[in-house]
């Protein structure tokens, strides 16, 4: 049998055991993982986009959307 992967919390960076039953995956607890959602929620973390594409999703160019 093999040895499962092992991988580091994003949070704190303990091991944390890669294995389907591990609920909390990548982090190693519930803690670090509302630590982590914390963040998000902060704005500390941000998924970089290019400058432009604010532009592009708020354009008055855009045909209004059918509800």
């Amino acid at each position: 049998m093999s040895q499962p992967l092992t991988v580091e919390c994003p949070t704190c960076g303990a091991p944390v055991e890669w294995k389907a039953d591990n609920v909390n995956r990548p982090f190693c607890s519930d803690r670090c993982k509302l630590i982590d959602l914390g963040a998000w929620a902060a704005e500390e973390h941000k998924i970089p986009v290019s400058p432009d594409a604010e532009d592009e999703l708020f354009s008055e160019e855009l045909p209004p959307r059918a509800h």
